[in-house]
């Protein structure tokens, strides 16, 4: 199963290609970095997809300053950090997030 991520630009309205992504996994109230990741042309990160990842807590964090930076624009949110829940190793889990430089929406979805 795994996870699979999508990046989308809110501002041209278009999948937001090149948004670096860092997965993590919280261990003993602390972050650990697991993966890192580039969304591709399509605004997706597959690789973490028919991977095995135990139940726990996780976020994905977007680096959303280095994409708008390459368009020539400042971000107030530099890195958006999209924190959940992995209930069953399992399942397959979908998030999305649509970025602009002042605002961010998100997405969660599961096959459970």
């Amino acid at each position: 199963m795994g996870i699979s991520a999508q990046a989308l630009d809110g501002v041209h309205g278009r999948y937001a290609a090149g948004v670096r992504a860092r997965l993590e996994r919280a261990e003993d109230s602390q972050w650990s970095a697991i993966a890192d990741a580039e969304t591709d042309d399509e605004g997706c990160i597959t690789e973490w997809w028919g991977q095995k990842f135990e139940r726990g807590l996780y976020r994905i964090v977007f680096e959303s300053d280095y994409y708008f930076v390459g368009l020539g624009l400042s971000a107030a949110y530099p890195e958006i950090a999209v924190i959940f829940r992995m209930k069953d190793e399992t399942d397959s889990y979908q998030i999305k997030v649509v970025i602009s430089p002042y605002s961010y929406s998100t997405y969660f979805g599961s096959n459970n």
